[in-house]
């Protein structure tokens, strides 16, 4: 197969134009730029709620500034010159006074009836994503585009909508669709709401289907691209089916606010490349401050941009940076960009991953944050993923992220061990992919409520996966549990089980806020966690156990052939990310570990918090390294990079692999290597933010 266009940029540059840079844009200065940054892909505002070309297409809206100029052409024709890719960016999300007047079918209603004007903008009317305003008018804006300039696809933000559109186009196609009324409740995910998603998803992969297909026509290299903002277990889009349909995605996540870690930018990267399966992602990221106060004239910290550049690059993003408006008001972030972009392109041929050298990988789910009974049912599922999370990185464990409809062997066949954290919501078929995982020698870790639920979030009478876990269910525990504890038991012989590794002079650690009652269906060989039940935490004088020690498995551990199984029947993950104790870490690791019963694909021991990710290039591994130690690594922006010292690091190689040369990319050092078991041995002195080790093979 010829490969894409979209798979030959390794760095994007995105300019978003104000309606008045026509007049004060420098085309020099950002042509200028975008060779100086080794930009080699581009993306420029071209039209929608406003055109920055001579658009002949009634109703479609110019720059009140563009006069006799074309600003987006000539930015296609620099850079064309150049030797880009070039994407031309369209909005479809509002329209001026004009169209509402000709057309008001093609505007957004609200519950209430009435036409939605824009939040931000009193003159500007929002439109129905899934009406002919998308359909028709999008559609011609497009072929308009693609005809006149020489662009390789075109890119689309906002395209899809905010929450449901009451229009009369909607509801007639819904209920020509369903024979149903609109939902009126998008929170409640009852059968309505299911049947109205799975009607909006269709509707919008045909919206795709049809601008692809148009710009195709037209020059069949180019492609529609929508964006899709997050690919996570949170996405508003049916993110499997996207993989399946597009060329590239672009993970719009452009910075982080409020309590968001640094890490937050390569779960997205794992997210999107569960779905995308070896296609290109591009990580969009903004120069300016991310907040709910949008101040979109903004600069980011230099340390902030690093940090949250290098996590992505790490987990297999291309870096985008994205400029709002043509005009500097504050130029610093010229330079930050610059040095992370020249820094990137030195990296060369070792950013061309061919495959993740992960043994383990993060299950997500979409179906359990839409569809659980629970009306906290969104914070609680990413709660948990991001307990999981947390303690994979404090561990340095390398891995990936899997979507849960996509369990098949063949997409699993790299992987060793799979965790589940709390993902509730498994169908029949999910639960008979993850049975032949383990038959094939495939290890789970599952927390708390996993398979309880059918995909649509009715309640089992039993686990989906008792089999594996060995236990039946029985009823919910106290909900909330205050005040409750965990025995850590030693084996018949005295010795701990490694499950309980780092905790050897603990008797007891807290214990989660949520647990199952469970009946043990096949006698397990050991639980090394026990219940103490909650008991008064005031007054102070009754703060004592009633009942000291029980019977009652916290943890169960099974070996079914070549695989392994634990099964957490308490929200131990979700706990994790909530009270941040270690203890709760080291148990999720160490449980991790267990289950995948062999070497990790790389070690590496040292002070700090590292990000560790490891990667095959055609003729190369690399191991990335990202140091997340700082004060602000929960909660940002970052002030300044805190160096690390020594890191000692051991890297796993294939059967009959040999080392031609080893390299630190970013300090250019060749480092004393020595052979290993399996492998080899070296050290690296410091880590400021970031740090690629090449093994040449």
């Amino acid at each position: 197969m010829e490969p894409s266009v979209f798979d030959r940029p390794m760095r994007w540059a995105q300019l978003t134009l104000a309606e008045k840079d026509p007049k004060d844009f420098d085309l020099r200065f950002w042509l200028d730029y975008f060779q100086r940054t080794k930009s080699e892909g581009a993306c420029f505002s071209a039209g929608g709620y406003i055109a920055y070309y001579p658009t002949q297409i009634p109703l479609h809206y110019r720059s009140a500034w563009l006069g006799d100029s074309d600003p987006f052409g000539d930015l296609v024709a620099g850079c064309k010159r150049l030797g880009m890719v070039v994407l031309a960016r369209t909005d479809p999300h509002a329209v001026h006074e004009d169209v509402f007047r000709a057309h008001p079918d093609w505007i957004c209603v609200d519950r209430e009836g009435k036409k939605r004007r824009h939040w931000s903008k009193a003159d500007a009317w929002v439109t129905c994503p899934l009406g002919p305003y998308n359909f028709e008018f999008m559609t011609e804006v497009h072929r308009e585009i693609v005809r006149l300039y020489e662009v390789d696809g075109i890119f689309s933000n906002r395209w899809a909508g905010l929450g449901i559109c009451y229009c009369d186009h909607c509801r007639q196609n819904f209920k020509r669709a369903s024979g149903l009324d609109l939902p009126e409740d998008e929170e409640r995910p009852d059968p309505v709401m299911r049947t109205y998603l799975a009607w909006r998803h269709e509707r919008q992969h045909e919206l795709i289907r049809l601008w692809d297909g148009e710009v195709r026509a037209i020059r069949r290299s180019a492609r529609f691209i929508p964006n899709s903002s997050g690919a996570g277990a949170l996405s508003e889009f049916n993110t499997k089916a996207f993989g399946e349909m597009v060329d590239i995605l672009f993970a719009d996540r452009q910075g982080r606010s409020g309590a968001v870690p640094i890490w937050a930018n390569g779960k997205n990267a794992k997210e999107y490349r569960a779905v995308l399966k070896g296609k290109p992602v591009g990580g969009i990221f903004a120069v300016g401050v991310t907040h709910s106060n949008r101040w979109m004239a903004s600069v980011q910290n230099e340390a902030e941009l690093r940090l949250w550049v290098a996590d992505g690059i790490a987990n297999g993003l291309r870096p985008w940076f994205t400029k709002f408006g043509a005009v500097n008001y504050d130029p610093r972030w010229l330079k930050s960009v610059e040095r992370i972009y020249l820094e990137h392109h030195a990296m060369g041929k070792y950013l061309r991953n061919v495959a993740s050298n992960a043994r383990v990988a993060l299950v997500f789910s979409q179906r359990t944050a839409r569809f659980h009974p629970d009306k906290d049912r969104k914070r609680k599922a990413e709660d948990a993923i991001h307990g999981f999370y947390q303690a994979l990185i404090e561990a340095r464990i390398p891995f990936d992220m899997v979507h849960d409809e996509m369990l098949d062997l063949e997409n699993l066949k790299s992987y060793k061990t799979l965790i589940l954290p709390d993902i509730a919501l498994l169908s029949n078929e999910q639960c008979d992919q993850l049975r032949e995982f383990v038959r094939a020698g495939g290890s789970l870790v599952a927390t708390h409520e996993t398979s309880l639920y059918n995909e649509w979030g009715a309640r089992r009478s039993d686990f989906g996966l008792a089999d594996l876990f060995g236990v039946c269910y029985l009823a919910s525990g106290e909900r909330p549990m205050r005040n409750a504890y965990i025995s850590l038991e030693a084996l018949s012989t005295g010795e701990r089980h490694p499950i309980l590794e780092g905790l050897e002079s603990a008797e007891r650690i807290i214990h989660g806020l949520h647990r199952l009652n469970v009946g043990i269906v096949e006698p397990a060989c050991h639980s090394p966690l026990t219940l103490v039940p909650s008991y008064p935490d005031l007054p102070m004088e009754e703060v004592y156990p009633r009942t000291p020690r029980t019977t009652v498995p916290e943890v169960l551990l099974r070996e079914r052939g070549n695989g392994r199984v634990v099964y957490f029947p308490w929200d131990i993950d979700r706990t994790f990310w909530d009270a941040l104790d270690c203890d709760h870490g080291r148990l999720l690791a160490n449980a991790v570990l267990w289950a995948t019963d062999e070497p990790r694909p790389v070690e590496v021991e040292g002070p700090g918090v590292l990000d560790v990710t490891s990667w095959r290039q055609e003729h190369s591994l690399t191991v990335h390294l990202v140091n997340l130690t700082n004060p602000m690594l929960m909660r940002g922006p970052v002030r300044e990079l805190i160096p690390v010292g020594e890191q000692r690091v051991v890297i796993r190689l294939g059967q009959g692999e040999s080392v031609q040369r080893v390299k630190l990319l970013r300090t250019g050092r060749s480092p004393d290597v020595s052979t290993v078991d399996g492998g080899i041995e070296l050290r690296v002195p410091s880590i400021l933010d970031y740090e690629v080790i090449a093994v040449d093979l």
